[in-house]
């Protein structure tokens, strides 16, 4: 076998960037061909300014920077798609039924109403075995349903499907993002009986398929526009990003567990089978499905989104921020008296987060952190509490025998957060690759197009023979050290 090139498209909620990777026996390397932001909307929708994704324009991006990886690829053999979870396009004969809504959007609260009345949220896990977030898609589908808007559809497509589908014409519902939903059973299967329960209508949803899955060549219309070739194939990949970053994690899954950092932390182990007791439940810890059939039992933490939103408010009020300058100014703070909860839901919507971290601080009648190195060193030791916590929790829920924590993403290059959590962990912390995600979508194309043969393993034991981590030791805690409020 020979190297091939695969063209890696990673939507983020806050950026996305296509890579392209080379891929064969003992090569993995991969480049950036295309970096663009990926910037929600507000329209009104004669109540309210709704929060929606600027899906189309975000396509035109993937397009140029597939036409990028053309222009640098020696020969070009496929393209797949990953992105966040849970968000989807509703489709009538094949036209997009308006933008996407962003989960950030308040709309799902009348949705989780909805879906209670019917199916208790102790139901729901048994059937599902996820931990309830509020902007699931069944959340956001049962809002849809109170709207009027799912009587207009006959299609709805997760966000990797529908930029799939625009690539193909092929509607499909690949396997690691359709687990995401809240509408499938333990086995991944669609739940039919409640979708009928909740008036959710079953044809909405396309077939199920695995990763690794050839779907087939470009739209003739989309290869002229990109210069593609036309053996180019599109892939199924683990399109939820998690599900790829964790295909990507060089690990012994039965003895770490992982920290995907990015806008999102999710923070588990990886299992055989869904772990559904109700420990998992009140613990608030999820099954999604993974690449090969595994289970990644995790949890949701609010993740670096509380940084970059503390930033954008800085940046919108007083201009540009240096944010490698303050982490080191917060790197000299003293450690905050009590650290805040990160999972509190005040800090999911958009805007002014560091005011919302003080005013949580004034309401639980503790000091305010003084000024924004203070305020981002509470963020950091927080988080930093949070993914150690989460990671004590899947350990003690799976059985697993956590040695180490890898922890892969945008956060695997913060100093900070890195040594906090295996200071508050007591467990060395593996920082990297920072690009898993992209390298789970590369490597599950490349074994497809048969660059790479091998089990999950197989392609974890690439990823460390390429890619060498930073670890950072636990070192003694100082006396003193403050617990969670």
């Amino acid at each position: 076998m020979n190297a091939g090139q695969v063209a890696a498209v990673d939507l983020g909620a806050t950026s996305g960037r296509v890579m392209l990777a080379s891929v064969g026996p003992g090569v993995l390397e991969m480049h950036a061909v295309a970096r663009f932001p990926n910037e929600p909307v507000h329209l009104w929708n004669g109540t309210r300014a709704a929060l929606h994704w600027d899906l189309p324009g975000l396509f035109g991006q993937v397009c140029r920077g597939l036409r990028s990886a053309v222009t640098q690829a020696d020969a070009l053999l496929g393209i797949g798609i990953d992105s966040w979870a849970v968000d989807y396009g509703m489709l009538r004969g094949g036209q997009l039924l308006g933008l996407p809504h962003h989960y950030r959007d308040v709309r799902t609260e009348a949705g989780v109403a909805a879906v209670h009345e019917i199916v208790s949220p102790d139901e729901l896990f048994q059937r599902n075995g996820l931990q309830f977030l509020p902007f699931t898609t069944v959340y956001q589908l049962a809002a849809e349903r109170i709207s009027g808007m799912l009587d207009s559809a006959d299609r709805a497509l997760l966000i990797p499907d529908l930029v799939v589908y625009w690539l193909t014409g092929h509607a499909v519902a690949e396997r690691t993002n359709a687990s995401t939903t809240g509408l499938r059973d333990l086995g991944g299967a669609l739940d039919r009986d409640l979708c009928a329960q909740l008036g959710v209508p079953a044809h909405l949803f396309p077939d199920t398929v695995d990763p690794g899955t050839v779907l087939g060549p470009v739209l003739p219309e989309i290869t002229d526009l990109l210069g593609l070739g036309s053996d180019v194939q599109v892939s199924a990949v683990a399109s939820h990003d998690t599900a790829s970053a964790v295909a990507a994690v060089p690990m012994d899954a039965t003895a770490a567990a992982y920290i995907s950092c990015g806008t999102w932390g999710l923070v588990g182990v990886e299992v055989p089978r869904a772990v559904v007791s109700p420990e998992v439940q009140h613990a608030r810890f999820t099954n999604e499905a993974g690449v090969d059939g595994r289970i990644r039992l995790l949890h949701n933490v609010m993740g670096l989104w509380l940084l970059s939103e503390s930033v954008r408010t800085w940046e919108r009020d007083d201009g540009p921020v240096d944010l490698p300058e303050l982490l080191m100014q917060a790197a000299e703070c003293p450690q905050p008296i009590a650290l805040f909860d990160t999972d509190d839901p005040r800090f999911l919507p958009p805007g002014d987060v560091p005011d919302r971290i003080e005013r949580w601080y004034t309401e639980h009648d503790l000091p305010v952190p003084p000024g924004r190195p203070h305020l981002v060193r509470a963020i950091i030791d927080s988080l930093a509490a949070s993914f150690s916590a989460a990671v004590h929790t899947a350990a003690a829920l799976s059985g697993v025998d956590v040695r180490r924590i890898h922890l892969v993403g945008g956060g695997a290059q913060n100093t900070l957060l890195c040594q906090a959590i295996a200071d508050r962990a007591g467990i060395a912390v593996l920082a990297g690759p920072v690009e898993a995600t992209a390298l789970g979508n590369a490597l599950v194309q490349a074994r497809a197009h048969g660059l790479v043969r091998g089990d999950l393993e197989t392609l974890r034991a690439l990823v460390a023979g390429t890619y060498v981590p930073r670890t950072y030791t636990p070192r003694t805690r100082r006396r003193g050290s403050p617990a969670l409020v």
